[in-house]
């Protein structure tokens, strides 16, 4: 198992170098989840291998939103004066984010699909 977090951790923490590049605005941890979906298509890593430790993370998932869920118990006051903007600013990034994703999933796969038609 620690081979499988080394491989998960140190797509992240390459991640968390390249978001030291002056210029780049991407946060790390997506630059490491890029970085490791880049190695798994290439068949850089096999799935298989990171399998077991990404059952385990997804199944405990819900621990790692206890600090933050915690953190939010010091805000109420300000959540409770603000709640219209957060709803509406919640609401209006999850449909955003959906649409976007969405759209651009389509226009991947569907460009892909393409490729590979053209080179068969």
């Amino acid at each position: 198992m620690a081979k499988q977090f080394g491989i998960i951790f140190g797509c992240l923490a390459l991640g968390e170098l390249l978001a030291l590049i002056p210029g780049l605005s991407i946060p790390g941890s997506i630059l490491g989840m890029l970085i490791l979906t880049v190695l798994l298509d290439r068949k850089v890593v096999n799935p298989k291998t990171i399998k077991p430790v990404c059952r385990f993370l997804i199944s405990n998932m819900a621990f790692f939103f206890i600090p933050p869920g915690v953190a939010l118990m010091l805000y109420f006051d300000l959540i409770a004066a603000q709640w219209l903007p957060i709803t509406v600013a919640t609401v209006v990034s999850i449909l955003i984010v959906l649409l976007v994703t969405g759209h651009l999933h389509q226009y991947l796969h569907n460009r892909f699909k393409h490729n590979r038609h053209e080179h068969k």
